[in-house]
């Protein structure tokens, strides 16, 4: 009887009393609280830097792919407009070819149908329905045929070393290049810092496929836009930080566009300082 009462108190020896018991869970509380705040420091710091990233890299494309698009413009054709409120667009067009011509019907020529270029790796992209450009001096010879310095190909055909365009109406263009040079295009292309109605934050848009207009168009004429980039801080409405400025082109100087969009993301502020020299040399 006395062996059996002592195997008792040994195995209640063994067990946890209440205060312990308390005390264990106490301290692994203190643990997960402390490495749960860790975790979730951790987790938001990612987040945060991936979303800088992402802005980063969002605007970073959208920079790179309006340079290389204004570099390869039509000289004369970049044009800059915005109503200080809600939008500020460059529009200008791309170049898809350029080469010599042979013959063009030119003033004071009578007006013809067709016109021949020389025949090389470039006129490959010549094709029916692009604009053509001779000399085009100003913005309004770009976008304007009161001048009569663009025409529209209406079909190509190739022989020998040349290839001959026939246009979709009787031209005559207002002036020769003095190194006969003629450029194709078909379509302009506009981008546009456009504010968002619920916040006062821009975002960049691409436009294109909406056709040549004399008068350059808004957002509201032009069809929907790709949006290339988020979370731009510029105000449209203070001259000194608006995202484009056009300085144009003169006697000595080509145009230069003056990139310089400011974006915003979890408080942090980057902005760009970009010059891009269009060349107006037509």
């Amino acid at each position: 009887m006395r062996s059996l009462s002592m195997k008792n108190k040994r195995l209640y020896a063994q067990g946890f009393t209440l205060v312990e018991m308390v005390t264990v869970i106490l301290i692994l509380g203190i643990l997960v609280v402390g490495v749960s705040s860790f975790i979730i420091f951790g987790t938001r710091i990612f987040v945060e830097s991936s979303s800088v990233d992402q802005v980063l890299s969002q605007s970073r494309f959208a920079i790179e792919r309006m340079t290389r698009e204004l570099r390869s413009a039509v000289p004369n054709s970049v044009r800059l407009n915005g109503n200080g409120l809600t939008y500020q667009c460059v529009e200008f067009v791309p170049i898809e070819t350029s080469t010599t011509y042979l013959a063009m019907p030119i003033a004071p020529s009578t007006a013809a149908l067709t016109g021949t270029v020389i025949l090389d790796n470039l006129t490959s992209k010549i094709a029916a329905n692009q604009y053509v450009w001779i000399y085009p001096l100003t913005d309004s010879d770009v976008y304007n045929s009161a001048r009569q310095k663009r025409a529209q190909i209406n079909t190509v055909s190739s022989a020998a070393n040349q290839v001959t365009l026939t246009f979709t109406a009787n031209t005559r263009f207002a002036e020769a290049s003095p190194r006969q040079r003629i450029y194709f295009a078909s379509a302009p292309v506009s981008y546009c810092f456009e504010k968002a109605s619920s916040s006062n934050e821009l975002t960049l848009k691409r436009y294109t496929g909406y056709g040549v207009n004399a008068s350059q168009p808004t957002p509201a004429d032009m069809s929907s836009g790709v949006l290339m980039a988020q979370s731009v801080a510029n105000v449209l409405s203070n001259n000194a930080d608006l995202p484009l400025i056009l300085t144009p082109s003169s006697l000595v100087n080509n145009a230069m566009v003056h990139l310089q969009p400011r974006f915003n993301v979890n408080g942090e502020t980057f902005q760009y300082r970009h010059q891009v020299q269009v060349i107006n040399v037509p």
